[in-house]
This record gives structure tokens, sequence and C-alpha cells, in this order.
């Protein structure tokens, strides 16, 4: 995901005036804008770590499109594709060349045993209606906008209520949590590193990603990192 320099989320009046925060929607947006590279043929080349195993990952992002590859011991490579829109999710896997249906309740699958599934890579939530702005926190020592958002009625999918934390002066997420119909929370993403590949162009290097117990909060069952090495210029497969 690259993080784009988005300053407009933290214009200030005056040098004296309190920061003047923007829509939820717009903040939302601004973040959506800076997970994505700039161009499909610029790939992301990393791995899923978990209690000493390592999954090569490749993802290939532009806005609404994102395809993504993963190979594990023993196993071919696997390659899927998403097309997300504001009140659908198309996920596709590409099987001997010909371009076949995920199944929508198989996006909370686990990736590879990990704590990553499909709905996590796609970072479904970002494209959901009617975010809700409810305040400035800090995530660590940085200040973020905090959104609530809810899924839609009769959307696929794991969370019901989600909240991102969204850098005040870079527009980029900094922590997402989600969480059940009872409220609990089962995952947590938190961003630990990032590196900067060009001009005001910068891009995850490393996540943690929490699987969470819904009853005790708080308590982390498993943990996978999510790590990049600099982007690579190789396209991906097209969709047929």
């Amino acid at each position: 995901m690259i993080f784009k320099s988005l300053l407009a989320c933290a214009m200030l009046a005056t040098a004296t005036a309190q920061t003047v925060a923007p829509s939820a929607r717009e903040i939302l947006e601004g973040a959506r804008i800076s997970a994505t590279l700039t161009k499909l043929d610029e790939g992301l080349s990393g791995s899923l770590r978990k209690s000493g195993t390592t999954t090569p990952i490749t993802l290939f992002l532009k806005g609404k499109d994102i395809q993504f590859q993963f190979t594990q011991a023993g196993s071919p490579l696997r390659v899927f594709h998403m097309r997300i829109a504001d009140e659908s999710f198309n996920l596709f896997e590409m099987i001997d060349g010909k371009t076949t249906d995920f199944p929508a309740a198989k996006i909370v699958e686990s990736i590879a045993g990990t704590d990553l599934t499909y709905e996590d890579l796609a970072l479904r939530f970002f494209y959901w209606p009617n975010p809700q702005l409810e305040g400035i926190e800090n995530v660590g020592a940085e200040p973020c906008y905090k959104l609530r958002v809810d899924k839609p009625r009769g959307a696929a999918g794991r969370y019901e209520v989600v909240y991102v934390w969204v850098h005040t002066k870079y527009g980029a997420f900094m922590k997402i949590t989600g969480h059940d119909k009872t409220g609990g929370k089962v995952k947590e993403f938190q961003v630990e590193d990032v590196m900067k590949v060009s001009e005001n162009v910068w891009t995850l290097r490393k996540m943690q990603v929490a699987t969470c117990d819904p009853t005790h909060e708080g308590r982390r069952i498993s943990i996978t990192d999510l790590v990049f090495d600099a982007p690579r210029k190789t396209a991906p497969r097209g969709l047929r």
C-alpha cells in the first residue's frame, strides 16, 4: 500500500487556530487513495511471516483493482484479482490462464494459514459508505483521526464495525481494528514501518496483523507480520 503525502488533511486556518478536520468521507477517501499504487505494473513483493513460516506474496494495486499472488511450500502459485465497488466486491482466482469466480463466503478465510484474510488484504472496509468521525487520538506519538465505519446491510465479511485511525498530516492509515456483532475486537492492524520509494511516495514496509479474542479485550490469539521489499516493476497477469 502506498502512502502519499495528503497535506490537505492537516491545513491550519492560522498559525494559532485549531486544526479544522475535513469530513469523515474525505478522510477515508484520502486514506484509501494513499493505500494504492499509482501504476498497476508497480508490484510490491514481500512475505507473510507467522510462527517461523514465511509465505512469499506479491501485490499489484491500482485504485479499486487489486491483484495478488502467493506460494506455499510444495504448492503451485495462486493468483487472485479483486474488483471493488462501493456496493460490490468481486474476487476471482486465475487457474490455468482462466478467470474463475471466488465465492464471497470465502473472503473471510485465512491466506496460507496466516492471520490475514482475503477481506483484509483488499481493505474492503475502506469502501463502505457513511463513515463517522469520532475525534482525534494518538497512535503512538502520532495524531490521528479516528473513524468508525459500519458494514452495509447484506454485505459479506466478518466485520460488522471497523475503526480506522488516519494520520492527520499525511492522510495514511496507522491502525485498524475490526469488530464482530457484539462489539468484540477480532482483528487489529498496526503499521510499524514505512519506506520512501520516490518523491512524496511512501510504501508500507511492515505491518503487524493480530487475531484477537473478542471476549477478552486486548488479548491476542496469534500474530502475522506483513513485510514488503522495495517495489519492483513486473506486469501482472491480465484477466481474460
